[in-house]
C-alpha cells in the first residue's frame, strides 16, 4: 500500500515550484496506451496517484494480464489540471512495474523449458522506496517474491560467515529467531552445502556455482532441505540452472535488469 506521503513526494518532484503547462481549465479523460507487447503491472500504484488528486479510473487492466502494442491499459477522468499532473508519476510507475513483470514472465517461461516445478524468485535488489511495487510486479509476471524484508527469513550470507564462521553463524541466528522463521544459508561449494544442512539450515542457497556444481550440491543435500540457486543467473542461463533439480532460482536481474514497458498517456 502506498502512503500519501510517497505520492506527495512523487508529485512534488515533478510539479516543482511552479507548474504553468498543466494549469488547464475544465475536465478531461485520459488513457494509457501500450507501445510494446508485455505483461501489465502497477495498476494499484497508478490508481493511487490519480485517486490522490480526485481523478476517477473508468477502466483498468489487471496486474498479470498480457498486453499488446496499441492496447488501452486504463482510462481516467477528472479535472484537466489534475489528470495532467498525475500523468507522469502514474505512467512512469506503470511502465517500470510492467517491465519487471514482463522480464519475470520471460524468465519463468525459459525455466519451464527444463523444469515444471522450479520457482523463479526475485531478491532484495530493489529500488529504495519502490520495493512493494517491484515485488508485486515480480508476482504479476509469475515469479515468487522471496523475502520482502530482513524480518521475513533469516538469510546467513557470506559476510556473516566471514565474521562468525558457518556453524557458529547458524547457531547464533537460530537461537535468536522464532520457531516460525525459516533459516537459509548461502554457500559457495557443494561441500559447504552439506555442512549447512548438518548445522540446521532449512534452505541452502547455492551461490555463484556453475550448473554442474549446482547439480552436484543438490544431490548432496537432504531431500527435506530446499535448495536455491542464485548469482549472476540470466535469461540465457536460467534453463540450465532449472534443470539441475533446485527448488528455487532467484534472480536480482528481474528487478534491476528490467527495461520499462514503453507506454504513452494521451488525453482527449
Amino acid at each position: 500500500m502506498l502512503l500519501d506521503s510517497q505520492i506527495e513526494a512523487w508529485l512534488a518532484e515533478d510539479v516543482g515550484h511552479r507548474d504553468v503547462t498543466d494549469d488547464v481549465p475544465g475536465t478531461t479523460t485520459g488513457r494509457l496506451v501500450a507501445k510494446a507487447d508485455g505483461v501489465f503491472a502497477g495498476m494499484d500504484a497508478a490508481e493511487a496517484v490519480f485517486d490522490y488528486l480526485d481523478c476517477a479510473l473508468l477502466e483498468r487492466t489487471r496486474d498479470g494480464e498480457p498486453v499488446s502494442a496499441g492496447d488501452v491499459l486504463f482510462r481516467v477522468e477528472g479535472p484537466a489540471t489534475d489528470v495532467l499532473r498525475a500523468e507522469r508519476p502514474a505512467t512512469n510507475v506503470t511502465m517500470h512495474a510492467s517491465g519487471i513483470a514482463t522480464r519475470t514472465q520471460r524468465a519463468v517461461r525459459a525455466a519451464r523449458e527444463t523444469s515444471d516445478s522450479v520457482a523463479i524468485a526475485g531478491t532484495r535488489k530493489t529500488t529504495p522506496g519502490l520495493r512493494g511495487i517491484e515485488k508485486r510486479a515480480v508476482e504479476a509476471g509469475g515469479g515468487d517474491t522471496h523475502r520482502l524484508d530482513l524480518s521475513h527469513m533469516v538469510l546467513i550470507k557470506e559476510n556473516h560467515i566471514a565474521e562468525l564462521g558457518l556453524e557458529q553463524a547458524i547457531e547464533r541466528f537460530d537461537e535468536r529467531s522464532s520457531f516460525a522463521t525459516k533459516l537459509e544459508v548461502e554457500v559457495e561449494t557443494p561441500a559447504m552445502a552439506t555442512r549447512a544442512v548438518a548445522a540446521g539450515a532449512d534452505i541452502v542457497l547455492l551461490d555463484n556455482m556453475t550448473p554442474a556444481e549446482t547439480r552436484e550440491a543438490v544431490a548432496l543435500v537432504d531431500g527435506d532441505t530446499l535448495t536455491e540457486a542464485s548469482g549472476e543467473i540470466g535469461l540465457e542461463t536460467i534453463a540450465a540452472y532449472a534443470d539441475t533439480g533446485v527448488d528455487i532460482v532467484s534472480m536480482g536481474g528481474l528487478t534491476y535488469g528490467a527495461s520499462w514497458l514503453d507506454c504513452s498517456f494521451r488525453t482527449g
